[in-house]
């Protein structure tokens, strides 16, 4: 998601779709919260680790 999110924003960037930038900058924002409360050990989704 992380990854994902800074995709659309330099593609968003780019081509000067705002549409992109914002999804963008909020997929970066719950990917980054998400990695870090998997990174610090708590459950995410359930889960304590992906695989």
């Amino acid at each position: 998601m992380l990854v994902l999110g800074i995709i659309l924003l330099v593609v968003g960037f780019v081509t000067g779709i705002s549409i992109l930038w914002t999804i963008g900058i909020i997929l970066v924002v719950i990917g980054a919260i998400l990695w870090l409360l998997g990174s610090v050990g708590h459950a995410v989704g359930g889960r304590r680790h992906y695989w």
